[in-house]
């Protein structure tokens, strides 16, 4: 099973040469086999995902049309709402609820014939770097399960990266998909801001967050995306009239030619751990083994990205998290004496430590006399940084560098300091700051086997000039990483 790319996975079953049951059949296996070591599940929905196979074998036997994921189940993420599915966003304050509708991204999927097998663990509310801040479970890494698997979409990246699921869906508004990508020896594209509909995300940060794919291969990677992405009348966030594509087209064609850039300031940084820098270096030189011109450039702005995407990204979690009042829905404590009480006491007991801290930080950048000071002044940094991106990819097709300075760290080693969690994020938060596309895929390990990912980033809807890039070096690295489950 393992050996199929999804593509041929699908051909296989609409030619009954594999059955949609016997691939659901597997995957289960493999879930029931590891998930106790792994924890990357908050639901799962086994007898439903062996239903929706019987039924579409049944379609196929019938020779009725079937659609291009048709058998292969997908872990979503628990922060995209799902009809008639609890949906926690990992947090007590949702613990209970059940959306009415389904996210676009779902009805996509299923109109493919996707089937959709559980809801997978988050940093609360999609906040975090480690999957540590969830009010549910603490997920492990898949390569070695003492250590984190990244976030906050760590459940999804485990999952993937355990190889109990071919693919899944996670959020990225800071770096969400790419560090858990890179923690996990996967591959996970954080796509341009508008390309997927949010509809039925539940916000964070509305101007950053943006739903992309999890899977084990870079050509997987755009087949999902292929389907996923589109305009949406829903959301009046995503680009208009774009021409629908076929990511996995061409995608073997090669990168000779391509003209690649590596800031210095990525290479510079002080933090970076020497086994990535090495990894990162290397990488370069297999890309010009390709035939791609690759060379260094300075990008200084990156240098400053950090203080203004999270006052950015935590005001816009301040406004969005107010409607959680526990009036319409959500948590509500037991023992309060007017409404006032009944907001604040609940919000307190539902919220964990990491969510607070965030929605404080936001609330004090908004508030009279600082929102100039702290906030205004950062939407000025985000409009010289999107300029300065702009530039750079007048001269590059592609700009690469580092996901993340660290390598997957153990479980408990940050959770204190917060000040080293956000650290970690200095290659990432730019990125959606300028609303630019990026990939993050296995570029090498580590001395102790430990994945190492690079990030390859584009200009706004380049996506298959990414995929193109990936692929050819894919095939050239031909990583595996020996997986603790």
């Amino acid at each position: 099973m393992k050996k199929y790319s999804i593509k041929d996975l699908v051909n296989k079953i609409q030619n009954k040469k594999i059955s949609c049951e016997e691939v659901i059949d597997f995957y289960i296996k493999e879930i029931e086999k590891k998930e106790d070591k792994i924890d990357a599940f908050l639901s799962l929905d086994k007898e439903n995902a062996i239903k929706k196979a019987k039924y579409l074998d049944e379609k196929i036997v019938k020779g009725e049309k079937v659609g291009l994921l048709a058998g292969i189940p997908i872990a979503i993420k628990d922060n995209m709402c799902t009809r008639g599915v609890k949906t926690t966003c990992a947090s007590k304050m949702l613990e209970d609820f059940i959306p009415p509708y389904d996210a676009t991204v779902i009805k996509k999927l299923e109109l493919e014939d996707a089937i959709l097998i559980g809801k997978t663990n988050l940093d609360e509310f999609a906040m975090g770097s480690s999957t540590e801040n969830s009010a549910f479970k603490i997920t492990k890494n898949p390569i070695d399960n003492s250590r984190v698997p990244g976030g906050s979409s760590g459940g999804s990246a485990a999952a993937v990266g355990g190889e109990m699921v071919p693919l899944a869906l996670g959020s990225d508004t800071g770096g969400s998909i790419r560090q858990p990508a890179s923690f996990c020896g996967i591959v996970g594209m954080k796509p341009t801001y508008g390309l997927v509909s949010r509809f039925g995300l539940i916000a964070f940060g509305s101007s950053l967050d943006q739903i992309g794919p999890f899977s084990m291969t870079v050509e997987d990677n755009a087949y999902l995306l292929s389907i996923i992405a589109g305009e949406d009348d829903n959301d009046g966030t995503t680009a208009k009239n774009l021409e629908k594509k076929d990511y996995t087209k061409d995608i073997d064609s090669g990168i000779k030619g391509m003209k690649i850039g590596i800031p210095k300031e990525f290479i510079e940084e002080e933090g970076l751990d020497p086994e990535i820098k090495e990894v990162v270096i290397k990488d370069i030189e297999i890309l010009r083994e390709l035939g791609a011109d690759v060379e260094e450039f300075s990008l200084p702005s990156t240098k400053d990205g950090l203080a203004p995407y999270y006052i950015i990204s935590s005001a816009e979690a301040s406004s969005n998290l107010a409607r959680f009042d526990s009036i319409r829905y959500g948590y509500r404590t037991k023992d309060y004496e007017n409404v006032s009480e009944l907001v604040e006491k609940s919000r307190s007991e539902a919220f964990g430590r990491e969510v607070k801290r965030r929605i404080m930080l936001g609330t004090y950048a908004l508030s009279s006399g600082y929102y100039d000071a702290y906030y205004n002044k950062a939407q000025k940094f985000r409009s010289k940084l999107k300029a300065d991106f702009k530039e750079a990819f007048k001269k590059y097709d592609i700009i690469i560098g580092p996901v993340s300075p660290i390598l997957p760290f153990k479980i408990g080693e940050r959770c204190e300091d917060p000040t080293a969690m956000y650290l970690a994020d200095i290659y990432t938060i730019n990125i959606n700051l300028a609303t630019v596309p990026a990939l993050s895929m296995p570029g090498g390990k580590s001395s102790e086997g430990l994945p190492i990912g690079l990030q390859l980033i584009g200009d706004v809807f380049t996506e298959e000039k990414i995929y193109k890039v990936a692929y050819a070096l894919e095939k050239k690295l031909n990583l595996e990483f020996e997986r603790g489950v």
